[in-house]
């Protein structure tokens, strides 16, 4: 029987709790003193009280630690502070997981492994579903006409830009995806949809009422902003700073959402089973020493 502990977390990480309990673990939490489980293996740890050294796996939560090693839950009115004396008390064996990583992250851990989540094609492609719903709820509600046959224009043709267009093309939008490469231009034709090399974006991007940009990099930059219609609708999806230069679209009047953390907003239950199957599916290679 494997122990794991879970520190912080948020929505999604109580579809995780339960996933490892029906496996049959130990599931030690920190950061949890708001809910109540009652289950002979779920066990609610205070801070100090936590022991590391039987721990074969820590999980941390989708955005992982600060700088300084905090951890922050949303059933827990206290942060916890991770730190290398902690997992340095681990077994060997010890996997950490995580959603994303940093520098203190990364040089903490030492000789155990860290799995990032968030990094895996897996967890990407099957978090884009509920990515792009979201995004087709937030285009609905910020909008006062209907999606089907608005002009829409996606930024990307990734693991979440694939699905973000195909999405969109289903309910009716005239869909234009911008990319780099000829590969995806033919993929995008196959599809029905509209490509659109980057290098032409400045051409085309006044003709579309709703932009989705999935780059992560600055790409709506204040040259591009310029040429949008100030009534465009922008949603950007990428990870923080995002790939819109939002103060300019301020100044131009344009409403630009920076939409960060969509499953675990909209649909925790969903998000937390695509993250809790792939940690138990990860936890069956973990041999104890």
């Amino acid at each position: 029987m494997l122990n794991v502990l879970i520190i912080g977390g948020d929505a999604r990480y109580l579809e995780i709790i339960e996933g490892l309990r029906k496996k049959g673990a130990n599931v030690f939490l920190i950061g949890y003193e708001k809910i109540s489980f009652e289950h002979p293996t779920i066990f609610t740890c205070k801070h100090a009280d936590a022991d590391f050294s039987i721990m074969d796996a820590i999980i941390l939560p989708v955005h992982g630690t600060t700088n300084e090693g905090k951890v922050t839950s949303a059933y827990s009115d206290e942060d916890f502070t991770l730190n290398k004396d902690m997992i340095a008390k681990t077994p060997t064996h010890c996997v950490i997981y995580t959603g994303t990583t940093n520098d203190f992250l990364n040089e903490a851990v030492a000789n155990r492994k860290l799995e990032v989540l968030f990094a895996r094609d897996d967890i990407a492609i099957y978090n884009a579903i509920p990515t792009a719903e979201a995004t087709l709820q937030l285009a609905i509600e910020h909008t006062d006409y209907t999606i089907h046959g608005s002009n829409v224009i996606v930024l990307g043709f990734g693991r979440v830009g694939f699905t973000v267009a195909r999405l969109f093309k289903h309910v009716g939008a005239n869909v234009t995806v911008c990319v780099r490469n000829s590969a995806d231009v033919a993929r995008i034709s196959e599809m029905g949809m509209n490509p659109l090399f980057v290098t032409n974006l400045h051409q085309e991007i006044e003709h579309n009422e709703l932009c989705i940009n999935t780059v992560p990099h600055l790409l709506l930059d204040r040259n591009l902003i310029t040429k949008m219609n100030p009534k465009t609708l922008v949603i950007d999806l990428a990870s923080a700073p995002g790939g819109t230069d939002f103060e300019s679209a301020k100044d131009r009047g344009i409403h630009a959402i920076h939409a960060l953390g969509l499953p675990g907003k909209t649909a925790p239950k969903t998000a937390g089973q695509i993250i809790a199957n792939t940690i138990i599916s990860l936890m069956e290679s973990i041999e104890k020493q």
